[in-house]
């Protein structure tokens, strides 16, 4: 009954930790890959070429259902694989999803014409790979109307955060919403659009202003991921033990991702 969560890297985690939190019974295999990372800076065919080879790793241990905790290989990848690679008994899934339900406030597969939304101005802070794909702006458009997004590609947080490098990263952060907000001054929501940002969610709020309501993916993810499993249990795979593979080398990964979310995490080689 295992559930798969792939990253690039060690983003991922924070969606890991969420979901472990919100559903305790399931085990979860954790794959990192970590030996490519960051994706944010590789093309199209380079980041599926990658993230598909992960998947089949996953579902090698297991697990049926794989998260796409990684936006980049969500905006580059995900509909690809859906369209032409991925076997009828499997399903991988993006982090895309609950942003845009949670933002549009409705469910994905209400098929309705789009239309207006509250909020109608919207910052999207993601890795350059991500924003070059106008994926979220895509998904946004078939539900939406009237909704102006200004995405800002956050060149250096990623590998900041992954080099646990705090200072570095809280002031890339507060470069890249200035940047931003010579462009859009006063966004009404902020999408932190890579499951690195969440760490570094305080940072964004206080520099975009307390008026700004942030959206962060992992609780987002965990609580679309229990509403599905209750839909699809037998989505749920055939692995029973929850581990954590990396293509990096295990120890120093494990020491990263130990840093990373503050509790002992040993990974091993995938």
């Amino acid at each position: 009954m295992a559930v798969g969560i792939f990253d690039s890297g060690l983003g991922g985690l924070t969606v890991l930790d969420a979901v472990s939190k919100r559903l305790p019974d399931v085990p979860f295999v954790y794959f990192g890959d970590n030996a490519h990372t960051p994706y944010g800076v590789r093309d199209a065919e380079d980041i599926f070429n990658l993230t598909t080879a992960s998947v089949e790793r996953l579902w090698d241990a297991g697990c049926d259902l794989v998260i796409l905790a990684c936006n980049t290989a969500s905006a580059a990848a995900l509909r690809r694989m859906q369209e032409s690679w991925l076997p009828p008994e499997k399903r991988v899934l993006g982090v895309f999803v609950p942003l845009i339900e949670a933002l549009t406030e409705r469910k994905w597969g209400d098929n309705s014409p789009p239309r207006e939304v509250e909020v109608k101005h919207v910052a999207l802070f993601a890795t350059p790979a991500t924003v070059s794909s106008r994926a979220f702006q895509r998904e946004l458009a078939f539900r939406a109307i009237g909704v102006d997004v200004e995405a800002q590609p956050c060149g250096g947080v990623v590998d900041a955060i992954e080099d646990g490098d705090e200072i570095l990263a809280e002031a890339l952060v507060r470069s890249h919403v200035e940047a931003l907000q010579r462009r859009m001054p006063d966004p009404e929501a902020a999408i932190l659009g890579c499951t690195h940002y969440p760490l570094m969610e305080e940072t964004f709020q206080a520099a975009l202003g307390a008026d700004v309501r942030v959206f962060s993916q992992a609780k987002l993810v965990a609580s679309s991921l229990d509403d599905y499993l209750k839909r699809h249990p037998e989505m749920r795979g055939a692995g029973t033990q929850s581990m954590f593979l990396t293509t990096g080398d295990p120890q120093a990964v494990s020491n990263k991702a130990t840093q990373f979310l503050r509790r002992k995490i040993t990974f091993q080689a995938a």
